[in-house]
């Protein structure tokens, strides 16, 4: 006869505590209407190249943080252009918290500054030609969001210039 040794089981994932985060950041562009860069990180904790973004402090908007985290992660001043989209998505934490997490993303202007001037949470910032970046960025909702940034700024009435005159 086989021994019963009771089972143990992680806690269901209904019952896991639920933590609600929010970032912002930015597709940062420079270059003339039609031969675009994107500014692209790599964090030091993982080895990808990704979107500069950040989570939200007390207080401060998505644009106010796209704005300050774009200047953190890449060195580089932006302004913002227009907002292009958000994604969510969920992890577990070590601690087998549930995050669910919403990143807005802004069509972001460069207004200058220096790629080798970011904080320590960053390993290297490099600029890319925007039609490349959806083939090296490491997650499937930020190809998205630069796919949607290529379409507004190459698109028949998506140019930088466009979207600026409308606004004024």
């Amino acid at each position: 006869m086989q021994r019963q040794y009771p089972r143990t089981r992680a806690a269901p994932i209904s019952e896991a505590p639920t933590i609600n985060a929010v970032s912002a950041g930015g597709v940062v562009i420079s270059g003339a209407e039609g031969d675009f860069d994107v500014a692209l990180v790599t964090p030091n904790h993982r080895r990808v190249w990704c979107l500069p973004k950040g989570t939200l402090e007390a207080g401060e908007s998505p644009e106010e943080a796209a704005v300050r985290e774009v200047r953190e992660e890449t060195g580089l001043h932006a302004e913002i252009v227009e907002k292009i989209d958000q994604i969510n998505y969920w992890f577990y934490t070590p601690a087998r918290a549930r995050v669910h997490k919403v990143v807005h993303f802004f069509l972001m202007r460069s207004l200058g500054g220096d790629v080798n001037d970011h904080d320590g949470e960053i390993a290297e910032v490099r600029l890319f030609p925007l039609l490349e970046a959806p083939e090296l960025l490491a997650y499937r909702g930020e190809r998205g969001v630069v796919e949607q940034a290529i379409d507004r700024l190459l698109g028949p009435t998506g140019r930088i210039g466009a979207a600026q005159s409308s606004r004024s």
